[in-house]
This record gives structure tokens, C-alpha cells and sequence, in this order.
């Protein structure tokens, strides 16, 4: 199964991708990861990216897309894949789409949530500075003592998690992102989910999705 999850800062992207990952035994790629991965590893696109970033530009679209074409060629793949917040944009979705060719992406499942209910589940989010592990202050709080019980880290806020920040990212999305919800329908593989929804009921819409695609 080849998947796309798209949705705003904070609508569950990561955390139903885990879901269906862990279930199917397929990863969950996210171009942060990807280019991390790259750079540390030394590849000929992640110098490139390196360099990019050090001198504070964004990474180019070609770069991107060709850094996706090494990793969606590993043998993990072979299974399938979901990216996860990726495409970002419509060029991006336009060049994926282009060096995927017959073997294009299957399902994009949207998720849906209001934005009253992403500024509380961002602003309250702590993640921990070490190992990335994410609590939130509301529905799964950090020790008080706020080190992180799986590495011994130091549980904090992140900079981005400010609400002034947090309402930034979300204009953003909505210019830059938002407008796949329509390259996607027109390409009849997209699929709403409220991402607000209760866990197992969420679970059970994905998991009817994918069983088409499932071989």
C-alpha cells in the first residue's frame, strides 16, 4: 500500500501513521527524517541539502523529490509506505507523482480537525529535548518532575509549540497545503477522517481504507 497522510500541525498524522505502520509492517517517512538521515549519512543529495540549510535557504523541491526517490527504492518499501506530511505542496504532489509513475500513491487520508482543537493539543504538547518522546499537558502529562522516563531527558516546550507560532504554521498550511485537498479529489484517492474522532474509531475507518490494498 502506497499512503499519503495529510493533515495541519498537530491533526494525529504521526500518531495513526504509527498505527497502520506497526500493523502492516510498512515505515512511516517524513522529509525531516529524510533529510536528517541523508545528511548523516553523506549522500551525494544530503551534502547538497547540508549545504542549504547551513547557509539558512529552503531545500529545493528537486532535491526533495530525489531524496524521496532513494528512500521509497529501499527494501523496507517494498511492502509499501506512507509519507507522512508530504507532499507540502502542489509542485511537490506534481513531481511525486511524476517520479512515481504506474507505481503512484494508492490513498490520501486527510485528517480533519478544528482549529480551536489543534491550538490546545499543540500548546499543551512537552516533547522530550533527547529522545523526541511527546507528552501533553491534558491527555498524557509528563512526570512532574519532567524528565523523560524512557532516556532521562529533559521534558520541554518546544519553540514552535507557542500559540503565536502555532497559529503561523497554520496559515501556512492553509496556503500551501490545503489546496492538495483538490488535486487529490480530482484524482479520486482522497479520504476525510476526523482526526478529533475517538482513537478506535479512527483505527477502524483506516483500517476499512487500506483493506483494499491490502495483497
Amino acid at each position: 500500500m502506497r499512503l499519503i497522510f495529510l493533515g495541519a500541525p498537530g491533526a494525529g498524522k504521526g500518531t495513526q501513521a504509527v498505527y497502520l505502520c506497526e500493523k502492516y509492517a510498512i515505515p512511516q517517512i517524513s522529509t525531516g527524517d529524510m533529510l536528517r538521515k541523508a545528511v548523516q549519512d553523506g549522500t551525494e543529495l544530503g551534502r547538497q541539502a547540508k549545504a542549504i540549510m547551513e547557509s539558512g535557504g529552503l531545500v529545493s523541491d528537486d532535491i526533495i523529490i530525489g531524496l524521496m526517490r532513494e528512500r521509497l527504492a529501499q527494501p523496507d518499501c517494498g511492502r509499501g509506505y506512507i509519507l507522512d506530511g508530504f507532499p507540502r505542496t502542489l509542485a511537490q504532489a506534481a513531481g511525486l507523482d511524476a517520479m512515481l509513475g504506474k507505481d503512484g500513491i494508492q490513498l490520501v487520508m486527510l485528517f480533519d480537525v478544528p482549529e480551536t482543537v489543534i491550538l490546545t493539543r499543540l500548546t499543551s504538547r512537552r516533547t522530550c529535548s533527547q529522545c523526541g518522546k511527546i507528552f501533553n499537558m491534558i491527555s498524557n502529562p509528563p512526570p512532574a518532575d519532567l524528565v523523560c522516563p524512557d532516556c532521562g531527558g529533559r521534558i520541554i516546550q518546544r519553540d514552535d509549540d507557542t500559540e503565536a507560532t502555532v497559529l503561523n504554521r497554520l496559515r501556512v498550511y492553509e496556503e500551501k497545503t490545503a489546496p492538495l485537498k483538490g488535486y487529490y479529489e480530482k484524482q479520486n484517492k482522497l479520504a476525510i477522517l476526523r482526526g478529533d474522532a475517538p482513537l478506535e474509531q479512527i483505527h477502524r475507518e483506516m483500517d476499512d481504507l487500506v483493506a483494499p490494498l491490502v495483497r
